[in-house]
């Protein structure tokens, strides 16, 4: 049924289920797994709602996101490994639901696997959906954990 299976994380409790989740799906399916996480990545300008800092210090910050996110893909791969599943890791750069979809695809990936905290209201609208985003955008199916 699904041989590639995009797992997403980003290393809170709430991914910790849907991490779970995919790397039980894949070992039942004898499935592989990608470990995704996206990095954001430091606003360059006063109003993108940063201070502005010198380019080496955004440098060294963006660094040091990119190596904690590496750490948080690096425990999925330890994870799927122990139960015998085969697993690559990705870090994601933008856009978090674009680049959830853009890796998908790009990793050949029959299914993405991902949390969902399920806000409504307000909290929906200030805080975004990145799920909804992926679930409205992706052509692979998802697969949402709560």
């Amino acid at each position: 049924m699904y041989k590639r299976i995009l797992i997403t994380t980003d290393g809170a409790a709430l991914s910790k289920k849907a991490v779970n989740s995919g790397i039980g799906l894949a070992a039942a399916l004898n499935a592989e797994v990608v470990a995704f996480t996206a990095v954001p990545r430091y606003p360059q300008m006063y109003f993108e709602g940063a201070v502005v800092l010198s380019r080496a210090e955004t440098d060294r910050i963006e660094k040091s996101w990119n190596d904690e996110a590496q750490m948080v893909v690096d425990a999925v791969q330890k994870e799927a490994k122990a139960l015998n599943v085969k697993a690559t890791t990705v870090l994601g750069h933008g856009e978090v639901a674009e680049s959830i979809i853009s890796a998908a695809k790009k990793h050949g990936c029959d299914l993405i696997v991902m949390a969902s905290h399920g806000r409504k209201g307000i909290s929906r609208v200030l805080l975004g959906s990145e799920t909804l985003d992926v679930l409205t955008h992706s052509h692979v199916p998802v697969l949402v954990l709560r």
